[in-house]
């Protein structure tokens, strides 16, 4: 298992001997970034630890670009753009050693209020009020991401001045479960996997992908809130560390013409008290399969939540491992959904993420729309045995437009997440799709520069 978190006590010890100077304050983001402050440690323990901190709320209402932009509920000029408060989560205290002296700490939002009552639309409350819906039920759930990315010999700065164009891949050909290809880039993978365990996250293994440059490193499950935020610390993580090595990698859904990067999440629930309940020990059990046809009832309202971007679609392809049909099978990965494992390693892979998703709301969507199934009793289809790109399923949305309107008219998410959760994160959709409508790309320069 991994390094235990830091606890309070070991943080103050190592602040007073000097080995801690700065505390990162942060939370995910709506585009599923960490965003905060670093703050000096001993003003951290002296002052924020008793009274708390705060953030502009604009940070909840921002385009990609940290644009302010228009739509948004919560924070506008109208309402004079003001804080809410980052309450501190003590449980996910821990150290980042590949930043010197620094440890880190993720916060819940809330409204600087009577009440102090949850800022609702942030990604980390939405996914505790599934968790606290499974909870009602005696149940809690557990999951893991697999997250892939693509390692590039140029640093970010390069590949910027490039405008991310001739980038050198770290790998020059598909590396998929090759030794060789990752002791190629070992230095850099053995560096995130080792600083990932002493963060407090237990990696499992490192492997090679199909793209050029593409690799995985995967990491034990956890209960759904941990998990998601690990894959936070993970992913903000490791672009600072290969950025240290003068190198940049991405995990962008879709970056090339080859195999994108994907982020399977496997879920599974257990009773309150550690018990077994998707596999007694007589086979799959009816919550079980309700749990599953609940994910697969949902996954076409609920697409926005597991690819929020327009570069999200770019993967969904035949052939591509990436999936097209809303379909279950086991251990089939032709399918949206993958049954695997047995007994107390049943569970379910969802393979719709790109590795460009938030992690809070996708596995909020997942944990949702299987409780959806458990509540409303669904009866689980037939497995789809064969080749599910080939087969007559319906399929998820092709494009941001169409997972957008599917989720305004849901009443499955309004009934999940809320309206205010809901029109939130329509209005993030907008706001992407009026970005791409007025852009021009290079695609359209190379059709029409000199040819039309």
């Amino acid at each position: 298992m991994s390094q235990s978190p830091l606890v309070l006590d070991d943080l103050r010890f190592r602040v007073q001997d000097g080995s801690i100077d700065t505390v990162v304050v942060a939370f995910t983001d709506m585009q599923g970034r960490l965003q905060g402050k670093r703050l000096h440690a001993h003003f951290f323990l002296d002052e924020v630890l008793g009274h708390g901190t705060e953030g502009c709320n604009y940070l909840l209402a921002v385009d990609v670009d940290m644009n302010t932009v228009e739509g948004y509920a919560i924070s506008s000029w109208e309402r004079g753009y003001g804080d809410m408060e980052f309450v501190l989560d003590l449980s996910t205290l821990r150290l980042l050693p590949w930043q010197p002296g620094t440890a880190m700490v993720q916060c819940d939002l809330r409204w600087l209020d009577e009440e102090r009552s949850p800022v609702r639309q942030s990604p980390r409350t939405i996914l505790a009020e599934q968790v606290a819906r499974a909870a009602e039920q005696g149940l809690v759930a557990f999951a893991g991401t697999e997250l892939e990315f693509l390692l590039f010999e140029d640093t970010y700065e390069q590949a910027w001045t490039a405008g991310y164009r001739q980038l050198r891949p770290a790998n020059q050909y598909n590396v998929d479960y090759s030794i060789l290809g990752t002791s190629r880039v070992d230095p850099l993978l053995r560096e995130i996997q080792n600083g990932m365990y002493l963060a407090g996250l237990t990696p499992e293994s490192i492997k090679g992908e199909c793209n050029l440059g593409q690799h995985e490193i995967a990491f034990r499950y956890d209960e759904v809130i941990r998990t998601a935020d690990q894959h936070a610390v993970y992913k903000n993580g490791a672009k600072e560390i290969a950025a240290q090595h003068g190198k940049a990698l991405t995990f962008m859904a879709k970056f090339d013409e080859r195999e994108g990067n994907s982020c399977h999440i496997h879920m599974s629930l257990r009773g309150a008290d550690g018990s077994t309940v998707f596999d007694t020990g007589g086979g799959p059990t009816p919550l079980f399969e309700r749990f599953v046809a609940g994910v697969e009832a949902t996954l076409f309202d609920f697409t926005l939540m597991y690819a929020p971007n327009i570069n999200s679609y770019k993967r969904f392809t035949p052939g591509s491992f990436a999936p097209t049909a809303i379909a279950w099978g086991r251990d089939n990965r032709t399918c949206a959904l993958r049954v695997v494992g047995r007994g107390a390693g049943l569970r379910v892979e969802n393979r719709l993420p790109g590795g460009d998703v938030n992690p809070h709301l996708a596995l909020a969507a997942m944990l949702a729309g299987g409780l959806y199934g458990i509540e409303n009793e669904l009866d689980l289809e037939p497995e789809l045995v064969g080749n599910a790109y080939r087969s007559d399923k319906p399929t998820v949305p092709r494009t941001l437009r169409a997972a957008r309107e599917a989720f305004a008219a849901s009443a499955a998410a309004r009934g999940c997440f809320g309206d205010e959760v809901v029109d939130h994160y329509l209005n993030y959709a907008d706001v992407e799709l009026a970005a791409f409508d007025s852009a021009v790309t290079d695609w359209e320069r190379v059709r029409g520069f000199e040819r039309l």
